[in-house]
């Protein structure tokens, strides 16, 4: 992975063999960006993606494997207790034209990646929400 800064935007290239959510995560916590909005394109060979039921509190995953555009990564970048706190929702397109998505828990890079990180000044916190069990914003 290699990134610049200009202004109050990165671009971040995420390489052959790494995991998107963990790159982003090490450029967050080196600049420290606790306030931010994440886009993203890019090929991955391994997917995880996922859905909350709210009903049960509970995430379920799926795992894809095999060659995927990563046709869009959508995400915003807050804290909670101190840290860099990330939360992603990404498609990922097949060879068949079909297209898998959710809520990102990693990605893993076949060819490159290509994300933009927009920083803002100051931070957006966190608070588990007890309704839904959600890490909802603390504004």
């Amino acid at each position: 992975m290699d990134y610049t800064k200009n202004g109050n935007l990165i671009a971040l290239r995420v390489d052959r063999g790494e995991e998107i959510v963990a790159c982003v995560k090490t450029v967050c916590e080196k600049e420290r960006i606790r306030f931010g909005s994440i886009a993203g394109i890019g090929a991955v060979g391994h997917a995880v993606v996922g859905l909350y039921r709210v009903a049960e509190k509970k995430y379920y995953s799926n795992t894809f494997d095999g060659e995927m555009e990563m046709t869009s990564l959508l995400g915003n970048a807050t804290e909670k207790g101190g840290m860099a706190y990330l939360h992603f929702h990404a498609n990922f397109a097949k060879a068949d034209g079909s297209v898998v998505g959710g809520h990102l828990n990693e990605a893993v890079v076949s060819g490159t990646a290509e994300i933009f990180i927009r920083t803002a000044e100051g931070s957006i916190g966190r608070r588990t929400d007890p309704v839904t069990g959600l890490n909802i914003f603390d504004l």
